[in-house]
């Protein structure tokens, strides 16, 4: 199998303000790929090259063997996009709008099949405007569904869902890549990316920091955590020597510790001669979250240069803050498949 997605060298910059500064990795087909990072990291700017919906301004792109940005209805057609908010038309049924999304793709699935896919047979015809949030999201996963792309791209799919129907809607991600449909996924869940994702990348500022599978980027930290509470009446300042510094998150304390064991035998040791319990106690590899904001550090809140480019690029893409994404978004591919 080869890549369904190249990037090299990638740059887009907004006169002084750089956005994504030299950006590359690859996404071979039937993958699973987490592009992950803080706001104003440059990922949707990333992303909206990568659809066709934004010029570069250097670098290599390559979808399915195309250049985004110049190809024509043959590649828009073999791409599903899922974006964050929907713009649908509120008088239309939910069987209405997937049957006429479907009428746009020469390979598509059945109508009826993708509504039950998605969880909402029992809402296939009431008219959008009754749907919850959860609901209009799963809608939108519906439309991207229905043309059965070979390259799916998912900007965090699963806001506003349940954890029924957020589970529901893993089982289907695992599912599309069991038929070896490529999928790109933005999550601000971690959980979510270190489930479904085969690789992940780490954007910060611009750049890729990270890259490889959740148990690649867990095993380059090499830390455990040590997470435990203290018995009542007993003062953290009372705690023995341990390898690594506790630090009390709410009722908790949480210890990293390239040492896990000493760090045990020193903890329950202590707590032995006391002749007391250590309640909650637990010692695990770092989670994909920990590894993240390891690698994230302070950039989330830091202003820079990057978070304006970002808000800049979203401004000058979808018009004023209010305006739907959805609805630019899938304009432009409509448009593009007229022509």
């Amino acid at each position: 199998m080869g890549a369904a997605v190249i990037v090299e060298g990638l740059r887009k910059t907004y006169g002084a303000l750089t956005a994504v500064d030299d950006l590359s990795f690859t996404i071979q087909e039937g993958e699973v790929f987490a592009l992950l990072g803080p706001n104003g990291a440059g990922k949707t700017t990333t992303v909206e090259i990568l659809e066709g919906h934004r010029a570069r301004t250097a670098g290599r792109v390559e979808v399915l063997g195309q250049d985004p940005w110049r190809a024509g209805p043959q590649l828009r057609e073999r791409v599903g996009i899922v974006l964050q908010e929907a713009g649908f038309d509120d008088e239309f049924t939910v069987r209405e709008i997937v049957t006429l999304y479907r009428g746009l793709y020469p390979r598509r699935l059945d109508a009826s099949a993708v509504i039950d896919r998605v969880g909402l047979t029992d809402k296939a015809d009431a008219r959008v405007k009754t749907l919850s949030g959860g609901q209009r999201r799963r809608l939108d996963l519906a439309l991207g569904l229905v043309g059965d792309p070979d390259l799916l791209f998912l900007d965090e799919p699963t806001t506003g869902f349940d954890p029924s129907a957020r589970r529901r809607a893993w089982d289907l991600v695992e599912d599309l890549r069991s038929l070896g449909t490529t999928v790109l996924l933005t999550t601000h869940y971690l959980d979510e990316a270190e489930h479904l994702a085969d690789r992940v990348g780490v954007v910060v500022r611009g750049r890729l920091v990270a890259v490889g599978t959740p148990a690649e980027l867990g095993a380059g930290h090499r830390a455990a955590v040590v997470t435990f509470r203290l018995p009542d009446g007993i003062d953290g300042a009372e705690l023995p020597p341990l390898v690594g510094t506790a630090v009390r998150e709410g009722l908790e304390w949480r210890l990293e510790t390239a040492e896990p064991t000493a760090a045990l035998h020193a903890l329950t040791g202590w707590a032995l001669e006391r002749g007391v319990d250590v309640p909650a106690l637990t010692v695990r590899r770092p989670s994909l979250e920990d590894v993240y904001l390891g690698l994230v550090g302070d950039h989330d809140d830091a202003p820079d240069a990057h978070a304006d480019a970002d808000a800049g690029a979203a401004t000058k893409a979808h018009g004023p803050a209010g305006a739907h994404r959805r609805g630019a978004s899938r304009g432009t591919r409509d448009e593009g498949r007229r022509r």
